[in-house]
C-alpha cells in the first residue's frame, strides 16, 4: 500500500455490528497493543463510534459499522492497493492479559 498512498505501510478495516461492538474491538485492539508495546495517536471516533481511527504510524486501522463502511466505501477507494493475506501470515505472540498463563484461544477450564 505504501507505493499506492504515502499515508501508511498498511490500513486495516474491520466491520463491527453495532456501537457497544465498535468500542469492545476498540479497547481489545488498544489494550492488546498497549501490552505489545505499541502505541496509537488520539483515537478519532470514539465519542460516536460509528468509525474508530487508530493511527499507528506505518499501520492505520478503521472500525467501522457496516452502514459507516458501505457508505464511505473505503474498500472500493483503495482497492487498488494489493491486499494481505493476513491469515497466511506469522503473528507475534501476544501478552497474557488474563493473567492464566494460557494461550489465547485455549479453553478454560469450569
Amino acid at each position: 500500500m505504501a507505493d499506492q498512498i504515502k499515508v501508511a505501510d498498511y490500513f486495516v478495516v474491520a466491520t463491527a455490528t453495532a456501537r457497544p461492538h465498535v468500542k469492545a474491538l476498540y479497547n481489545e485492539l488498544h489494550v492488546r497493543l498497549k501490552a505489545a508495546g505499541e502505541s496509537h495517536a488520539k483515537a478519532e471516533g470514539l465519542d460516536m463510534s460509528w468509525w474508530v481511527l487508530l493511527d499507528y504510524l506505518d499501520v492505520v486501522i478503521h472500525v467501522q459499522q457496516k452502514e459507516a463502511r458501505e457508505y464511505y466505501g473505503l474498500d472500493d477507494l483503495y482497492g487498488d492497493c494489493p491486499q494481505l493475506d493476513w491469515q497466511a501470515e506469522s503473528m507475534p505472540e501476544l501478552p497474557d492479559l488474563r493473567g492464566d498463563g494460557k494461550k489465547d484461544g485455549q479453553e478454560l477450564s469450569a
